[in-house]
């Protein structure tokens, strides 16, 4: 019974609990452990001439946490917000940002996937230009998420903050 139970536990360190998380025209997969909270989307507080992508400020239990655009972060359209439109609350990874959070808007409520080795491979023919938030593209069953650089996407509204101040 034992040994059962530890392959068991073997086998689930292999898989990685991950959000598939709706854009307007493509999907992102990140760790569910990068996620603090899926909210509805409220209209942000924008400051004067901030980045396109930097859509502004919002309140989330009691920080003051700064949206973005992924599509528009990737030199894309800001999508049109609906009623599906959702902010995905990201853990910051490093101690920069004062809230230590931040917003991506989605288009709707990310979906709960178990990724392994088997079933995610990098998709090679994708090509990422360089500064862009984007770490690659990959295959998964009948997906091509993209995976996103979390910390650049924090670099990026340290420097709009930066040179706005």
């Amino acid at each position: 019974m034992r040994a059962r139970g530890l392959k068991a536990m073997a086998e689930l360190q292999d898989e990685l609990y991950s959000l598939l998380i709706p854009l307007a025209e493509q999907n992102l997969i990140v760790p569910r452990a990068c996620v603090a909270e899926v909210v509805a989307y409220t209209d942000p507080v924008a400051g004067p001439g901030e980045a396109d992508w930097y859509l502004g400020d919002f309140e989330w239990n009691g920080n003051i946490v700064p949206i973005l655009s992924f599509e528009a972060a990737c030199g894309g359209p800001v999508p049109e917000i609906s009623r599906r439109t959702r902010v995905v609350v990201f853990f910051c990874i490093g101690a920069r940002l004062k809230s230590g959070f931040f917003g991506v808007l989605t288009q709707g409520f990310p979906q709960l996937v178990r990724v392994s080795p088997g079933v995610l491979e990098t998709d090679t023919t994708a090509v990422q230009s360089d500064g862009s938030p984007v770490l690659c593209q990959v295959r998964m069953v009948n997906e091509k998420p993209v995976i996103p650089d979390l910390e650049r996407l924090e670099d990026m509204l340290i420097e709009s903050v930066t040179t706005e101040s």
